[in-house]
């Protein structure tokens, strides 16, 4: 399924409180914030001149997070973050006096975060990343999973000290039961989706994904002219375009949103002119994509900047993962999980229709941004859907 944006508020500027968001000097702090973090290191870009080739395209270009932090998804960049934002701000409450992400590890601070406990629901990865931030600051976090994420997803989360608590139903079931006792008990949702009364924090988390964009633009020549972002509730994809309109203004590439036929929300949202929730379908091999209601925060940025909407089917998913697990010419492999290569499934289906093709613009002269949202966060799941053996998978043990 494919759609161009025809919501009213499309090609208008960003709201104020938007832009303050995703802008530059949030996008620096975020810069500041993980250049904190011990294991920083920035993740690589890659060319694949053979795949664009193949798809008949200038030039295409993969920000691979598979290896971010430890945690192998962009997720570690948005959940610690906010977590770290919010430590912050309490000390500076409680002290009177501003507090500076290097003091963080002051014995005040840390018996301040000692008395803090964040609550999330996850996929899997947003939660890791909570559960990473709060370890790291000295807090408590209590994770809550729904029934489809996979007992080794489950134990990643568990190895960084997060209390699990699990949930019938699927990720948006879970999502409102976080917020039900989070709210009894006194603890701070750090959540990466938003609804009524409840949208700064899921800000700050998408605040966070702006790095990949920073790190992005520094490593290219040219800035992309189209970029395809996967989506779940839409954060990610929000956040990475929000900034590369505001980094480039005029400039600015051509943005696609991407996600599972069976969990549409945004697309389906985009058709409607409003945020619609959806019904449960068969669940997607995308797993991290697997979510029914749209963020109201990442709507709005969305409706704003996303110039069309499409899907890609299950099958389409898998042959990426084995598309970038065994390239063609001089590519580099790239591990890419379930969900990763959405984007690019997205490109390649519509570099592969001609209408697509041309309501995009995509020619020869197109050069296109992908990001790899996460490599092997199953190993075991990742090596069934590629044919490895599970000790054959590159990046299956990422550094704690």
């Amino acid at each position: 399924m494919f759609l161009l944006n025809h919501h009213p508020d499309h090609r208008q500027p960003l709201t104020e409180e938007d832009a303050a968001t995703l802008g530059l000097a949030g996008a620096r702090q975020a810069e500041r914030f993980l250049a904190a973090r011990d294991n920083h290191a920035e993740t690589p870009l890659h060319a694949l001149p053979a795949l664009a080739a193949e798809l008949d395209i200038g030039a295409l270009h993969v920000k691979d997070e598979g290896r971010r932090l430890g945690i192998g998804s962009f997720k570690a960049l948005g959940g610690a973050y906010a977590v770290m934002h919010l430590v912050l701000e309490e000390a500076a409450r409680q002290l009177g006096r501003a507090v500076a992400v290097e003091d963080l590890h002051k014995p005040e601070v840390k018996a301040i975060a000692a008395q803090m406990t964040f609550a999330c629901a996850t996929d899997g990865n947003h939660g890791r990343s909570v559960a990473r931030g709060a370890g790291l600051v000295g807090a408590r976090s209590v994770i809550f999973v729904h029934s489809g994420v996979s007992n080794e997803r489950v134990a990643a989360i568990a190895r960084f000290g997060a209390e699990i608590v699990r949930v019938a139903g699927d990720y948006d079931q879970s999502v409102r039961e976080a917020a039900r006792v989070a709210a009894e008990r006194g603890w701070t949702v750090v959540s990466d989706t938003s609804w009524p009364g409840y949208e700064r924090i899921p800000g700050l988390v998408m605040q966070g994904y702006t790095v990949i964009v920073r790190e992005s633009l520094k490593r290219l020549r040219e800035p992309p002219t189209h970029v395809f972002l996967q989506a779940g509730v839409g954060g990610f994809a929000a956040a990475v375009a929000g900034h590369l309109i505001i980094a480039l203004g005029e400039a600015r590439p051509t943005v696609t949103v991407v996600e599972p036929k069976r969990a549409a929300c945004v697309y389906e949202t985009a058709k409607a002119g409003r945020p619609v929730t959806i019904a449960h379908s068969k669940p997607t091999v995308m797993a991290m994509l697997e979510c029914y209601e749209p963020s109201l925060v990442a709507w709005r940025v969305l409706s704003r900047i996303g110039d069309a909407f499409m899907t890609v089917d299950e099958e389409d998913a898998v042959a990426v993962m084995n598309r970038l697990a065994r390239p063609s010419g001089n590519d580099p492999a790239i591990v890419s999980g379930e969900s990763g290569g959405a984007g690019l499934a997205g490109l390649i289906r519509a570099t592969g229709d001609r209408k697509i093709r041309a309501a995009l613009g995509l020619d020869g002269n197109s050069r296109v941004l992908i990001i790899n949202s996460e490599g092997a966060t199953d190993p075991g799941r990742y090596a069934e859907l590629v044919g490895m053996a599970p000790d054959e998978v590159p990046n299956a043990r990422l550094p704690a």
